[in-house]
C-alpha cells in the first residue's frame, strides 16, 4: 500500500478520533488548512518532514503511526513508485502529483534542516517516512535552486546532492540498482555546483562506487573510489573530521571492491590506510558527509574477515574492538551482528548466531528486514533446528522473512 494512502486515511482517523475539526488540526500543527484537506483526500502524495512532525504532535503519535507504518513492509513489498518518480523526472512534469504540499519556495534553514531529518531517518532506518518525506526534499530543493541564486543557490545544490544520496542509498537498500545508480550520478551533478564542490564531490562518488559494487563493475569501483579519496586525503595533522570521514569512506568502499574482486591483501592495505586516518581522529562521528571513527573502522576489519571466509578471525577480532568513541548508527552496529551471527554459524556455534540475530533486530528492527544476510542466516538456523523452538523463535523467523509472519 502506498504511504500516501494511508497517511490520508489515519489523519482523518486521528482528528476526528480527537474530536477535532480540520481548521482545529491546522491551527494545532501550525499549517494550512488546505494542506489537511488536501492530505486527507488523497491527492498529495508526499509531505514535508516538518508538516510531518507538527501534524504528529498536534495528534500527539509518532509520525511512525501516522504514516501507518509500526512495523515497515518487507523489502520485496517496498512501494518505491513515488521516489522513483521524484528521482528520475521531478515535479515540473505535467501529469504527476505533487511531491510537496505548495509550490511556495521555503528558506534555505528549512531546506537545510529538511535534508537533515530525512538523513536521520535514513540512518535510524525509519523508512516509512524516509519514503514519504525525501520526494518532498528533492521538489524543495529543485525549486530553490531555480529561484535563487549566488550563495544561496550553491547552498541548495548541496542541499540537493544529500538528498539525491539518499536515494540512491535507499533505492540499494531496496534492491533497485538501477534508481540507486541514477540517484547518485545526480548527486554528483549537484554537488558539482554546490558550495563545497570538492567535499561533496567525493561524498556523491562514494555513493556511485557503493552502486557500482552492487553492479559487480569491481574494478570501475575500486578505481573511483581511489581517486575520490586521493583528492581529499587529509594531511598529517588535519583533524577535520568531515574530510577524514569522507577519505576513510572512500577507501572502505575501494577495499570491499578488491576484496570481491579477489584481492585481499590489496584490500587489507586500504583498510590499513582507512584505520590509520581513523587512528587519528577525534572520535566516531555520524554526520551526512560520512559515518567513520576507530570503531567504524574496526566494524570494518570484522566484516572484511568474515567476507574473505575467515569466520574465527573475524570473531576473535570482534572480542577486542574498541567501544564506540561518540556515534555509531545502529546499522552499522546491527548489521555487525548480521556479519558475526553468519560467522558463528559456519562454526557450527548456532545459538550464538541466533543471539547474534537477536541483538541485530533489537538495534534497527526495520533495517535489517533489507538485509539479504540476516535472512539467509535465519534460514540456515531454521532448517537446521528442532521440529519446535517455540514462539520467539518463530516471531524472529517471521521478523527475518523466513516465514510470512506479520508483526
Amino acid at each position: 500500500m502506498a504511504a500516501g494512502n494511508n497517511l490520508s486515511e489515519n489523519l482523518a482517523r486521528f482528528r476526528k478520533a480527537r474530536n477535532m475539526s480540520q481548521d482545529e488540526l491546522a491551527h494545532a500543527a501550525g499549517v494550512g488548512v488546505d494542506t489537511v484537506a488536501r492530505i486527507e483526500q488523497g491527492t498529495r502524495q508526499t509531505s514535508r518532514p516538518a508538516t510531518l512532525s507538527r501534524l504528529a504532535r498536534a495528534l500527539g503519535v509518532t509520525v511512525e503511526r501516522l504514516l501507518g507504518h509500526v512495523a515497515s513492509e518487507p523489502p520485496s513489498e517496498i512501494d518505491i513508485r513515488t521516489l522513483r518518480q521524484a528521482i528520475t523526472m521531478g515535479e515540473h512534469v505535467p501529469g504527476l502529483g505533487d511531491f510537496a504540499e505548495s509550490h511556495e519556495v521555503i528558506r534555505l534553514d528549512e531546506l537545510s534542516h529538511a535534508a537533515h531529518q530525512v538523513w536521520r531517518a535514513y540512518v535510524d532506518g525509519r523508512h516509512a517516512e524516509l519514503l514519504h518525506a525525501l520526494p518532498a526534499v528533492l521538489a524543495d530543493a529543485r525549486r530553490l535552486i531555480r529561484s535563487s541564486t549566488g550563495t544561496e543557490q550553491a547552498a541548495a545544490h548541496r542541499a540537493l546532492s544529500t538528498a539525491y544520496r539518499l536515494g540512491a542509498g535507499m533505492a540499494g537498500r531496496a534492491g533497485f540498482d538501477d534508481l540507486a545508480w541514477t540517484s547518485a550520478e545526480r548527486a554528483l551533478d549537484a554537488a558539482r555546483h554546490c558550495d563545497q564542490p570538492e567535499l561533496e564531490t567525493a561524498i556523491s562518488l562514494r555513493y556511485l562506487a557503493w552502486t557500482l559494487v552492487r553492479q559487480g563493475r569491481l574494478d570501475d569501483a575500486e578505481r573511483v573510489a581511489v581517486t575520490a579519496a586521493a583528492r581529499v586525503q587529509p594531511a598529517m595533522f588535519d583533524r577535520d573530521p568531515a574530510r577524514a570521514g569522507v577519505f576513510g569512506n572512500l577507501l572502505f568502499n575501494a577495499a570491499s571492491a578488491a576484496l570481491f574482486a579477489g584481492s585481499p591483501t590489496r584490500a587489507e592495505d586500504l583498510l590499513a590506510e582507512a584505520r590509520a586516518a581513523a587512528t587519528r581522529s577525534r572520535g566516531d562521528t555520524a554526520t551526512e558527509a560520512a559515518i567513520f571513527g576507530p570503531r567504524v573502522a574496526a566494524l570494518q576489519q570484522v566484516d572484511h574477515a568474515a567476507r574473505a571466509g575467515d569466520p574465527e578471525t573475524a570473531l576473535r577480532l570482534a572480542e577486542i574492538m574498541p567501544p564506540a568513541q561518540g556515534e555509531v548508527p545502529a546499522f552499522w552496529e546491527a548489521g555487525h551482528r548480521l556479519r558475526l551471527a553468519a560467522a558463528s554459524f559456519e562454526l557450527r556455534s548456532y545459538e550464538r548466531a541466533l543471539g547474534y540475530l537477536v541483538e541485530a533486530r533489537d538495534l534497527a528492527p526495520d533495517w535489517v528486514r533489507y538485509q539479504p544476510l540476516g535472512k539467509a542466516t535465519m534460514q540456515r538456523l531454521v532448517d537446521r533446528a528442532p521440529r519446535r523452538r517455540g514462539a520467539d523463535f518463530a516471531k524472529l523467523a517471521g521478523h527475518y522473512g523466513v516465514v510470512d509472519q506479520r508483526e
